[in-house]
Formats: structure tokens, C-alpha cells, sequence
């Protein structure tokens, strides 16, 4: 029984980069090779893998035989189709087989992308190419603003200083006021865009103690905030001031959202860190990446702007800017990072992923 795979093992270390999981069949059915997400997947090594026929870990193995019969045939380029992987002490998985010849003779490729995995990546990456468009399109529609905002405060000035009506200067100086406005707002729009990412080394739970420190100083009474800290954790590289800024925006949006439980004095917010293990966001595969939850005990976050969350100018607090958690998203991004929300009513959870050494 074969269990090397006629792969180069640079090939094969490639594989074991990759997200999906990935196995190279023999077209007798028998695995030669099994990459890392794979053999994570299945909670078993790979050396249990290898060697054992692929078909066994298929609640229904007919499709996979005949998967094999055309890949042996070159019936097909590509055969695509369901199936429920079986693992060991575990509830079998729903996943996408894809079945494809390789330049190998007697080689089948086989990659399984687990169906909840798929649709987790496809969520990710749209939040990940709006946040993209999203930039793009404040930072053009700022410019935009500015230019023509310092031409209307300008000319309202020397307006005010040529007419004498007592009501003509209030209404000058309206527009002036109203135009200091909304420069205070283009400046927060072009804010995260203008300043240098500054790296050096973080500890986060310095980040969540200072922001822990300054959210007890604006809410004294009414509001209890739980450490649930992985002190395992290590330092990383990363721009602490930005993700202050970030996880703050993040809490004190929860901070704001608990108003009535804080009337009440049964507010909550827990900041909990962990670890997560073979992680993939942001299409790439992260050996370890830090997981920072912010959960409140609030009243959830409005159904009609779930899909907007991290929307410019979204809120959904009276007299909210809209401004924060995109603020964050931007920031944790610029950390090749991601921001993720789970909300119903009585618990919203906020988690910050960002990969680690």
C-alpha cells in the first residue's frame, strides 16, 4: 500500500497552505496525501488518512466511486456534487466535492469545501470588498465636500462683514456654523486614511484595559464590565493606537446601546479573549489568530441594518454619526483583521479577528 504521494513536496507544502481541504486519491480510491486543513477537519492525523480509501469517509459512497470512474475515463475536466463527510466522534459535515484529474497518472485531486465554511468565506468576503468600496467612496465624496465647503464659509464670512441687518449676520453666521460642521465631518471621514500606521509591539489586553478604564469613567454606575482574558495570548505587531480607537468605538456603541439597562443597573459588557486555531478570513489560512469578543446584554441591533453595519453614516442610535464601527473596521483591517457580528435581542456579540505570529 502506497502512502507517498508522487507530488513534488513543494507541491505537497502548498497544499497544506491552503483553506480547503485537500486530498490526492489514487484512482483505486486510496488517499497518498492529505493536507493540514484536512487532517484538522477530521480530528485524526494524517498518517491515518494516508492510505485508507477516501470513499470510507462518505456517509454515501457511490457518487465518490463514480467520481473516480470519470476522473480514470477523462470523462470529465471537473466533477462537482454534495456529500456528508463522516469524522470520527463527530457529527458528519455537509460539504462540496470537487473532483478533478491532475497531470499525474493514476492522481485524482480531490477538494472538499465544508458548505458552512463556504458560506462563512462568501460573508467575509463581501464584508470585505465593501469595506473597500466604502473607502474608495468616502475618501472621494470628502474631497469632494471640501473643496467647495471653504468657498461657501469663505464667502459667508465676507458677507457677514458687509451687511449691517443684526438678522442677515445670524444667518451668516448659520451658514458658517453649518459649514465648520460638516468639515468636522469630512475630517473624521478622511481621519483614518491621513494617519500613519504606526507599528510597534501589542499586548491586548493592555488595549481592552484601557478601554475598559476609559468606558468606567463615562458610565460609573449601571454598567459592569467582565474580564474573561486567554493571559496566553502573545504580543503582536500592530499600531496600538489604532486598535484602541477601534475596540473602543466597539464598546462604546454597546456602552450607548445599554442605556436602559444602565437606568436599570443591569448593563453588561464582557470583553473575552481566545485563541482560534487554523483559522481562515480574509481568503488565507492563519495557523493562530486572536479572537477579541465584545458582548452586551443589550437590546440587539435592528434587524433592517444588519447588512449595513459597517456602512459610512449607518446608525441606529438617535443622533449616531455612523461613523465608528466603520472607523473600526478600517482600522482592524489595516491589521489584515476582520470584524464580525452576531446580534439578537438580549445578547450582541462583536468579534475582532486578527492573525498572530
Amino acid at each position: 500500500m502506497t502512502s507517498v504521494s508522487k507530488f513534488q513536496p513543494n507541491y505537497a507544502q502548498a497544499f497544506d497552505l491552503l483553506a480547503t481541504l485537500v486530498a490526492v486519491v489514487r484512482t483505486d480510491g486510496v488517499v497518498v496525501f492529505a493536507n493540514a486543513a484536512l487532517e484538522d477537519v477530521m480530528g485524526v492525523s494524517r498518517r491515518t488518512i494516508e492510505g485508507s480509501a477516501l470513499a470510507g469517509y462518505f456517509s454515501e459512497t457511490q457518487s465518490f466511486q463514480n467520481a473516480l470512474q470519470g476522473a480514470q475515463t477523462n470523462a470529465f475536466a471537473t466533477m462537482r456534487y454534495d456529500a456528508h463527510l463522516r469524522r470520527p466522534l463527530q457529527d458528519p459535515m455537509p460539504v462540496h466535492v470537487i473532483v478533478a484529474p491532475t497531470d499525474v497518472a493514476g492522481e485524482v485531486l480531490v477538494e472538499l469545501l465544508p458548505l458552512e465554511q463556504q458560506t462563512r468565506q462568501d460573508r467575509e468576503e463581501r464584508l470585505i470588498d465593501q469595506a473597500q468600496a466604502n473607502k474608495e467612496l468616502i475618501r472621494n465624496l470628502a474631497h469632494e465636500i471640501k473643496n467647495p465647503l471653504g468657498g461657501i464659509r469663505g464667502a459667508a464670512q465676507l458677507l457677514q462683514m458687509e451687511v449691517e441687518s443684526k438678522d442677515l449676520i445670524e444667518y451668516t453666521q448659520v451658514i458658517i456654523h453649518e459649514a465648520d460642521r460638516l468639515q468636522v465631518l469630512v475630517d473624521r471621514l478622511l481621519a483614518p486614511h491621513r494617519r500613519p500606521h504606526v507599528v510597534g509591539d501589542v499586548n491586548i489586553h493592555e488595549v481592552c484595559e484601557r478601554v475598559r478604564s476609559l468606558i468606567l469613567a463615562e458610565f460609573p454606575k449601571g454598567l459592569r464590565m467582565v474580564r474573561d482574558y486567554d493571559t496566553s495570548i502573545p504580543e503582536f505587531r500592530g499600531d496600538r493606537e489604532q486598535l484602541i480607537q477601534a475596540v473602543l468605538n466597539i464598546v462604546h456603541n454597546a456602552a450607548q446601546a445599554l442605556a436602559e439597562r444602565v437606568a436599570e443597573g443591569d448593563a453588561e459588557i464582557v470583553l473575552r479573549t481566545r485563541i482560534n486555531r487554523q483559522v481562515t478570513f480574509g481568503k488565507q489560512r492563519y495557523r493562530l489568530a486572536l479572537e477579541l469578543h465584545v458582548i452586551d446584554n443589550g437590546p440587539g441591533i435592528p434587524e433592517e441594518i444588519k447588512d449595513r453595519l459597517f456602512f459610512p453614516l449607518v446608525s441606529g442610535r438617535d443622533g449616531g454619526s455612523g461613523l465608528g464601527l466603520n472607523l473600526a473596521q478600517t482600522f482592524v483591517q489595516q491589521h489584515h483583521g476582520l470584524i464580525e457580528c452576531d446580534s439578537v435581542p438580549g445578547r450582541t456579540d462583536f468579534k475582532i479577528l486578527i492573525p498572530l505570529p
